[in-house]
Formats: structure tokens, C-alpha cells, sequence
């Protein structure tokens, strides 16, 4: 092909030629041109034979390898976007068969080996777009199934390239793409994807596995003997190893039960012996290149994942597998081998750390990796056997059978009780004590080592000393009878202060902190506490900063779950180890003591009282660390135990306060993007620390508010803080005592855009906050209110639209505690010009119109019951603040009605219908007193409901008075005038609710008083007595009326 020559994006057409000039473009080095060539490429995306251009040039073994190497990442990607039928400008039928004709044959004659790879991932798509869609065949009348093109040209491939005369690069390659497929088909979720895998399995698994054998035997011979062609010996075991790969993933992913096949069980018993023959071979060949080793190191790698995911994935396969037992039995021997070198136990190791350390290098040692997964693969047999997994697949009686077979096996065969002892005792002693290298890194880089050891519990398939404490904590909840007392012997001998070994120390206490929780009953801590850890924190010898860590660590685990420890003595000892000062608190004691103390602070039984004398210090060293440290981890640890603290000394905090204040202001400053959450942790000890001062926390506002205005802006870079922000905002209402400043009062005009968010929740809690602390401010823009409560009212949750009329109600309380009748009027006007209350009518519409309807074609109310109760609330206390303008308000609010007496009769309708279904006495009293009071108005169409008001009379007040002979003829009225006395330390939002509370008609109106009142009112409108009884009690039903009476 010709020179690449540089053109426009938009003057290339799609051929051959310019695809070729446009790859060179962008394989370039020049930024101009890669930027051109990218472009060109986007725009021929979508265009027809793109794609096989694209897979034209990279079969062309003549051209240019990084030409090559770009067009395969090209139809990689593009296959990925657009192979699918369904996918927005896909990939044409014809063009789809071309790819698929000619991606396998060039994958499988391609030498370079970072080209295969990308065709094996190009295939690997393909089959997992198109497997498994059957192929059929017509053949006399009947669809016989075929197996799909690609597998079949695969194995095809696969049979040729295992031939001695075939070339050598091909059998890597065909590998390569079958192990890539197979990991595709190996992620399918869909059952009739696992089934078809599950029918080419054990054709594949033969064919590999004879490929397996014969690579395997021809590299031992060369190990074992020697010879002249060691390019061969490697070759083969790079193809072995591939094998294996394949074999891994096929095995696991393409058998449901491996252990009833044949052919399974025949490779299992084969890998099984070649596992010792090679870690033989490892051992005794020394005349091994260190390449050679290291293919051997990785041939028992994979092999170890096998039967690792093999006791995962298919426990009772595994347990019945041949050969298994012995298996999980080798793997712990390399473990004890492994086990005499990882740790030492010499205290002369702990005095000479520094540069001439014998730490490992970053490279995961192999014995080290192997013995990883003998632990694990430990522990799925002890899982297999004491957590087995449940399904809810139906279980035949040959799975039932084979659960009870693999269980009674592992348990009779490996995890005996000798065993378990050996195994607990070879755990202590060995991979719970600290390494040279991990001595040294302490001493080199005491931050970053203490955050990986504090990390490792969580990644504890990664570390083998993790690992080992999951598995010690296993054996000690299931063969706690036969482990827990050898371990306290061995603790009783190692726990006294003449012995000076502090790392066979550190090793028993570990055993002892992860065994807490079985040990509570069986171990007197508080005895060991006093007698021997007080003792050891304070021994000034080198080495002890080893027991100082653990001693925090233990703490923070036996506290948690051991009742009547002696607290005070406990925050002496995390006293002492926060101070500084004493130079074998390094930097690790003391991170690892401010780490543990959150769960010496967390439990329910901490007394602020009992830790007060040691706060002033505790708090100080702990501040002063969060200084120190620079990892942002470490910082976030330590900031969660500050909070803890500020949550649980609740009032107790007030003198720590400016300290703490002095301390988050440059913490906010500092951070960077990549340290954001530092500022998260900021707002949440703020909010705690809100709270926890009450009133006395407007002294901090010049710091709060800010925070919170910055955090809620859009065009903040702190805006991702918004919903902790909220939380802040909504504390320092809750605590600010009235009256409010004029800085909280400004943050109220940004609360009204937040109001048609996700957080709507938070923010009407914050709104409903304004308007106790601040009412008079609040009706002053309460307009702005309700038009943003009319937008969210219709779409809103049941929380939320509660929420919003308990806000309206708040804000008719205050207008009639403010303003009387007037304040109401203009309050109502509100209410209408914004739209809210003649929404709250149409929602009424909506149940009054359903409620009297009946069959299929019937109308569907658009508010629930609980609603439409707190939808006549708002209208109760309307009636009840100023019954004179009731009609008016409701015939102007709706406005879908001709005749506004049909607005207040259906209204009336609905309302009266409702009290029946009102649970909460207080509800059902209101909608008595907003009932009754518009008997003042003296209107027919009240006059007119009067047995519908002697029914909801007689019924509000038999439940009222039920307690009359008592002496409290309304249980809801607070008889006592006086007030009780403000609780200490009350919260300010409480003090307001509980004088709203007072002042409520529910609790100051006693209901038969106010009944005669507004009767008699009535019987006066009509003009007298008699004819009120001529008018209107003539209509009345007599038992209703003798109810009534009595």
C-alpha cells in the first residue's frame, strides 16, 4: 500500500487505501495527525464494509505491526457496539459473515502473540453475541440440532495444531482463542447458555486434556533428565500452562455436578498427582533456569485456583472428587512449610529493624501465594461442612445423598479434632507473628503500613495473615470444645510480665482478641485487664510498642462484647497510649489506639460522666494526631472516632468545643478533589457537634453558615456535600433558640428552589423548622411557600405530603396565635392565590366523586384516606380560626363549580362521611370543632347537617369523656393551667413545639363547653327556640336526638 498522505476528515471516502492511510495517521506520533486519523475513524463507524476493511488489513501480514494492532482494537470495539441485531446502525448481515468466515482461520495462523490476543477477545464477542442462536438443519422432516460454527472450527483447530508435524505458533494461538471464549460463554447468566457450554464441555475437556498430558509429560522428562532442546521444553509448558487455564474455566463453568463425569474425574486424579511430581520437581531440580521455575510456579498456581474454585463453586463436587482429601492435606502441609519461615520469633528481630532489614520485595513470594490458597481452600472445606450454602433448586435424592456424603467425608477424613488443634496452633504461631518486613515497613512507613493492616480484614482473600485470622475465628466457633482450653493454656503461660517475648505475645494476644466472642464466658479479661495489659503499656523496653498496638486492638474487640469491664481503667490505658510524648507511642500505637477507641466509645453502655475526666486528653492527643497524619484515610478514621465522641458526650462536649472548631476550619480549607470526603466528615462532626451543644451552638454559626451556603450552591465545588449540608442546615434550626438571627433568616430565600428536588424530604423538615422558630418572618413570605407546595403536592409521597400540611396547619397556628381572623383572612388568600387550597379541593373532588360511585367504569380518587384526613385538617382549622369567611374561601377556591351551595354540600358530604374512618382522636376532636364552629354562621347548609353534627357529637364525646368520672371531662384538655417546668437541657425546637402544643384548640377547648356554646349561637340565629325545633331539629332522626341527649 502507499505512503499515508494526510486529508481532511470529511474528503475521505471509505476504501481500502484510505483506511490504511488513516490508521497510519493515527498510530502516529505526531498529535495532529492522531487527532485527524481518530476522527476519520468515528466518522466511518457507521458506514458499510468498515468493519471487514478493518479486519482486511489486520490479516495482512505485510503491513506495518502497530497498523495491524490499531484495526484489530478498532473491530474489537466496533464489534462490541454494534454486532448486535438490535444495536443502532448495526453491522450488516453479509458483512457479519464475512468477519465471522475469516476471524478464526487469521486468529489461529497469527505468530504475534499481542495481535492473537486481540483477535481472541474479537472472537470471544462474536460467540458470546451469538451463542447459543441454534443453527437447524431440515433433514426427512425433523430439525436436527448443529453444533455452532464457531466451537466446532475451534476444537477442529484445536485437534490439527496438537499434531507433532503441525506449526508450532498455532496450537498458542487456537488456545488462546478458546480460553478467551470460554471465559465469555463462562459469564453467561442465561440457563440455556450454561446448558449448551455444559453440552460441548466433555468433547473439549478431552481433547484438552490429552493436549494437557502429552505438553505436561514431554517438559517433566526435560526437567528430570535434561537435554539439548530447552526452546522446546519451554514451548511446551507455555502451552501446558494455557491448557490448565482453559481447562479451569471450562471444568467450573461447564459441569453442574463435575463429579458424576468421568472425564472429570480421570483429569481431577491426573492434575492431582502432577501437583506433587512438580512442587517435587521445584524442590529437588536446582539445575532449573529461573524462567523454567517460574512457568513450573505458575503451572501450581493455576492449579491451586482450580481446586480452589472447585471447593467454592462445587463444594460437594470437590469432597467427592478422587484424591481430594489428600489434596486439601498437601496444601496444608505446604502451608506448614510455608508457616516455619514467615514469621519470627525472636525479640532480637524487633530491636535491629532499619535499611539492613531482610524485607521481601513488592513480588508475592510463590510459596506465599500457594499457601493463600491452601488456607482458603481450608476454609471452603470447613464452610462445606459447618455453613453449607442454601439453594432454593429442587434437591433429587442423589443430591441429597451426595450432601450428606461429602459432608460425613470432610468431616471424618480432614477436620477432625486433631486437625482442627494443629491447624489453630500452627495459625498462633506462626502467621499470627509479625515479619521482618513487616517490622521494618513499620519503622519505614508507620502511616501506610498501619492503613494496610487495618484494610487487610476487609480483602482477607488477598492476605494470608487476614485469611488466617478468618479461618482461626471458624475453627474457634465450631470446635470451641476442643479449642478453647488449650488456648487459654497456652495464654495462662504466655500472659505474665516476666515473659519478654513480645512477638509470641502479640501472636496470643491476637488469638485472643479474634476470639472474643467465644471467650466471653470462658476468660476473666477483667482480671487479665488490670493485672498484666495496665502493667504492659507502661514497660519502657524496645519492642513493647508491639504490645501497645495490640493492647488497643484487644480493647476495641473484648468491649464491645464483654459487660462490667472496668471503663475508667480502659480510657487510662487509651490515654497513655495517645500521648505522644512517650517515645515508644510511635506513630502506629497511636493511629491504631485513635482507630480502636471508636469501638470503646460506640457501645450503648458508655457514660459521658465516667469518660469526662479523661476527655480534656484524650481529645487533645487525638486532635493533635488528626494533625499529624497525612494519608486522607487515616484522617477519616480519625475524624469518625472524633464524631463518635462529640455524638455520645452529647452536652458534655461544651468545653471541647472551640478546640474542635479549631480544628475542622483548616481541614475544610486543605482538601483537594481527590480528598473530598475529609469535608464530608467535617459537616457530619459539625452536625453531631449542633446537637450536641443545643442552644449554646449559635456561638459557631460564623463557621456553619458559610459551610452551608457553599454546599447547597449549584455552582459550588463542594455541591456533591448538598445532602450533608441539609442535614446541618436542619440541625441548626432544630437547636437555634428564638429569636432567629438574620443570618439564618437570609439562608430561607435559598429553600424554596430546593423544594422540586430529590431531597424534598430534608428540605420541607427544614421549612417546618422555619416556621416554628420563626413565624412571623415566615408569613410574612408564606405566598412563596405555598406556590412551591402547589407544584409538589400532586406528585409528592404520603411522608412528603404529609409533611407539607403539617406545614400549612403550622402556619394557620401561628397566623391565629399572631394575627386572629385577620391574619387567617389574609393567610387563606395565600392559600388561594397560590393555587394550594383549591388543589387540596380537587383532591377532595376526587374521593367524594369515588366514594359515591360503585361498578368497573367507576372514578379512581387520586388521594388515599390517610391524605384526605390531613387534606380536612387544613380545613377544620380554616373553620375553626374564622368560620364567617369559610363559604367564601371554599366557593372562590373551586373553581371548576356553577353553584357554589353544591361546592359546600358535597364538600360536607365527604367530610362527614370521612370522621368514621379517622383513627387518631385528636384528628377526629378537630373535625368536631371545625364542624361545629360554622354553626355560627347560622347557614342553612350547615343547619341543614345537624344530625350528621349530633352523630359526630355523641360520638367525639363519648370517647372524650370516657374518664369523666375522673374529673377530666375532655382527656385531651390539659386541665392544669400551669405549665410544667422547661426540662434541662431541652431541645429549642421541642420548647416551641411544646407551646404550639398548649396553645392547640385540641388541647385547650373542652368539647361539650364549646358544643352548647355554638348550639345555642345557632338556635339564636334561627330566631329563638321554637323555631330552630320547627326548622331544623323537626329533621332530626329521634334515637339520633336521643343519643344525643343523653
Amino acid at each position: 500500500m502507499n505512503q499515508v498522505m494526510e486529508l481532511p476528515a470529511e474528503a475521505n471516502p471509505l476504501t481500502l487505501q484510505n483506511l490504511y492511510n488513516t490508521l497510519i495517521a493515527a498510530s502516529s506520533t505526531h498529535q495532529q495527525q492522531i487527532q485527524t486519523g481518530t476522527k476519520q475513524l468515528q466518522s466511518w463507524e457507521t458506514q458499510p464494509k468498515f468493519y471487514s476493511s478493518l479486519q482486511s488489513i489486520f490479516i495482512d501480514t505485510s503491513l506495518p505491526v502497530e497498523v495491524r494492532y490499531l484495526s484489530a482494537i478498532q473491530l474489537k470495539n466496533g464489534i462490541n457496539k454494534y454486532w448486535r441485531k438490535t444495536a443502532t446502525n448495526a453491522i450488516g448481515k453479509d458483512e457479519r459473515s464475512i468477519i465471522r468466515l475469516r476471524c478464526i482461520e487469521s486468529g489461529v495462523n497469527e505468530p504475534n502473540h499481542l495481535l492473537a490476543l486481540q483477535n481472541a477477545l474479537t472472537v470471544a464477542k462474536i460467540v458470546r453475541f451469538e451463542y447459543p442462536q441454534d443453527c437447524f438443519t431440515q433433514m426427512s422432516g425433523m430439525l436436527i440440532h448443529v453444533r455452532p460454527d464457531a466451537i466446532t472450527s475451534i476444537i477442529n483447530h484445536l485437534r490439527l495444531a496438537s499434531q507433532p508435524r503441525a506449526r508450532t505458533s498455532n496450537l498458542p494461538s487456537t488456545l488462546l482463542i478458546l480460553l478467551h471464549v470460554v471465559k465469555e460463554l463462562a459469564t453467561g447468566r442465561l440457563q440455556r447458555m450454561k446448558e449448551n457450554l455444559q453440552s460441548l464441555a466433555p468433547e473439549m475437556v478431552q481433547v484438552l486434556g490429552d493436549i494437557y498430558i502429552d505438553r505436561v509429560y514431554r517438559w517433566k522428562v526435560f526437567a528430570r533428565e535434561g537435554g539439548d532442546d530447552e526452546g522446546g521444553a519451554l514451548n511446551d509448558i507455555e502451552q501446558s500452562l494455557l491448557v490448565i487455564r482453559v481447562l479451569r474455566r471450562l471444568v467450573i463453568a461447564g459441569y453442574e455436578y463435575p463429579n458424576r463425569h468421568t472425564e472429570v474425574q480421570e483429569l481431577w486424579k491426573i492434575i492431582a498427582a502432577q501437583t506433587m511430581d512438580m512442587h517435587h520437581i521445584l524442590r529437588e531440580s536446582h539445575s532449573l533456569n529461573s524462567n523454567t521455575k517460574c512457568l513450573i510456579e505458575k503451572h501450581l498456581v493455576q492449579i491451586a485456583k482450580f481446586h480452589l474454585e472447585m471447593a467454592t463453586k462445587h463444594p460437594r463436587g470437590y469432597a467427592l472428587l478422587p484424591e481430594s482429601v489428600n489434596l486439601a492435606r498437601v496444601y496444608w502441609q505446604l502451608v506448614v512449610q510455608f508457616g516455619e519461615t514467615f514469621g519470627s520469633q525472636s525479640a532480637t528481630t524487633v530491636s535491629s529493624i532499619g535499611t539492613d532489614g531482610d524485607a521481601d520485595g513488592e513480588d508475592t513470594p510463590f510459596m506465599e501465594r500457594i499457601s493463600l490458597k491452601g488456607l482458603l481452600l481450608i476454609r471452603a472445606c470447613a464452610k462445606m461442612v459447618f455453613s453449607p450454602a442454601k439453594t432454593f433448586k429442587y434437591q433429587h435424592a442423589q443430591d441429597k445423598e451426595e450432601r450428606v456424603q461429602s459432608t460425613e467425608l470432610m468431616k471424618t477424613d480432614l477436620l477432625t479434632g486433631d486437625f482442627a488443634r494443629e491447624t489453630m496452633e500452627t495459625i498462633v504461631t506462626r502467621f499470627f507473628v509479625f515479619r521482618s518486613k513487616d517490622l521494618r515497613q513499620w519503622e519505614e512507613e508507620p502511616e501506610e503500613w498501619e492503613k494496610r493492616e487495618d484494610s487487610e480484614g476487609d480483602s482477607w482473600e488477598y492476605s494470608i495473615r487476614s485469611c488466617s485470622e478468618k479461618l482461626f475465628l471458624d475453627l474457634m466457633i465450631n470446635y470451641r470444645h476442643l479449642l478453647v482450653q488449650p488456648l487459654l493454656g497456652v495464654f495462662d503461660a504466655v500472659a505474665v510480665l516476666q515473659n519478654t517475648d513480645v512477638l509470641l505475645k502479640d501472636s496470643i494476644y491476637t488469638a485472643i482478641g479474634i476470639a472474643a466472642p467465644v471467650l466471653d464466658q470462658h476468660l476473666d479479661f477483667e482480671a487479665f485487664l488490670s493485672s498484666t495489659l495496665v502493667s504492659e503499656v507502661q514497660i519502657q523496653q524496645t519492642g513493647y510498642n508491639i504490645l501497645r498496638r495490640r493492647t488497643a486492638i484487644i480493647l476495641g474487640q473484648w468491649l464491645p462484647v464483654k459487660d462490667g469491664l472496668d471503663r475508667p481503667l480502659v480510657y487510662q490505658i487509651f490515654q497513655h497510649l495517645l500521648d505522644k510524648n512517650d517515645r515508644l507511642n510511635d506513630q502506629v500505637v497511636r493511629v491504631t489506639a485513635g482507630r480502636q477507641l471508636l469501638n470503646v466509645i460506640r457501645p450503648f453502655e458508655f457514660s459521658a460522666e465516667n469518660f469526662m475526666p479523661y476527655a480534656p486528653k484524650i481529645l487533645g492527643h487525638l486532635m493533635a494526631l488528626v494533625e499529624e497524619v497525612e494519608l486522607a484515610e487515616t484522617k477519616i478514621a480519625l475524624l469518625e472516632t472524633l464524631s463518635m465522641i462529640v455524638v455520645s458526650m452529647e452536652h458534655h462536649i461544651t468545653p471541647f468545643a472551640d478546640q474542635i472548631i479549631a480544628l475542622l476550619r483548616p481541614l475544610w480549607k486543605q482538601q483537594t478533589s481527590e480528598e473530598y470526603i475529609i469535608n464530608q466528615w467535617v459537616l457530619t462532626i459539625l452536625i453531631g457537634l449542633v446537637n450536641s451543644l443545643g442552644a449554646n451552638s449559635p456561638r459557631y454559626h460564623s463557621l456553619i453558615i458559610p459551610l452551608i451556603q457553599i454546599s447547597i450552591n449549584p455552582t459550588s465545588e463542594t455541591y456533591y456535600l448538598f445532602e450533608d449540608a441539609l442535614e446541618l442546615w436542619h440541625a441548626v434550626l432544630v437547636q437555634m433558640p428564638q429569636p432567629a438571627s438574620p443570618e439564618i433568616l437570609s439562608l430561607a430565600e435559598h429553600l424554596l428552589p430546593m423544594l422540586d428536588v430529590d431531597s424534598v424530604g430534608k428540605a420541607l423538615q427544614i421549612a417546618e423548622s422555619y416556621v416554628l422558630l420563626a413565624p412571623q418572618e415566615m408569613l410574612i413570605i408564606s405566598d412563596r411557600f405555598f406556590a412551591a407546595f402547589t407544584n409538589l403536592l400532586p406528585s409528592s409521597s404520603r411522608s412528603a405530603s404529609g409533611t407539607i400540611l403539617h406545614i400549612i396547619d403550622a402556619f394557620i397556628s401561628a397566623a391565629n396565635i399572631i394575627g386572629g381572623p385577620s391574619a387567617i383572612a389574609n393567610l387563606t388568600t395565600s392559600l388561594i392565590n397560590t393555587s394550594l387550597l383549591p388543589s387540596i379541593l380537587v383532591g377532595l373532588k376526587s374521593a367524594h366523586d369515588a366514594h359515591q360511585s360503585t361498578g368497573p367504569n367507576c372514578p379512581t380518587t387520586i388521594i388515599d384516606g390517610i391524605v384526605e384526613t390531613e387534606y380536612l385538617s387544613v380545613l377544620a382549622r380554616i373553620a375553626l380560626a374564622n368560620p364567617q369567611t369559610f363559604f367564601s374561601v371554599i366557593t372562590t377556591s373551586f373553581l371548576l363549580a356553577l353553584d357554589s351551595t353544591a361546592t359546600v354540600t358535597w364538600l360536607l358530604t365527604e367530610w362527614f362521611s370521612h370522621i368514621d374512618n379517622i383513627g387518631d382522636t385528636g384528628n377526629k376532636k378537630l373535625m368536631c370543632l371545625g364542624l361545629t364552629a360554622l354553626l355560627s354562621t347560622g347557614q342553612p347548609w350547615i343547619l341543614s347537617r345537624l344530625q350528621e353534627l349530633m352523630t359526630v357529637w355523641t360520638d367525639v364525646v363519648v370517647e372524650l369523656t370516657a374518664d369523666e368520672e375522673d374529673g377530666r371531662p375532655d382527656c385531651l384538655v390539659y386541665w392544669d393551667t400551669t405549665r410544667p417546668e422547661q426540662e434541662a437541657r431541652e431541645i429549642p425546637q421541642e420548647q416551641r413545639k411544646r407551646k404550639i402544643h398548649y396553645q392547640d384548640p385540641i388541647h385547650c377547648l373542652p368539647i361539650k363547653p364549646f358544643i352548647h356554646q355554638h348550639l345555642h349561637q345557632a338556635i339564636e340565629l334561627a330566631g329563638g327556640r321554637e323555631r330552630f325545633e320547627a326548622e331544623w331539629v323537626v329533621n332530626i332522626d329521634r334515637d339520633v336526638l336521643a343519643g344525643f341527649e343523653k
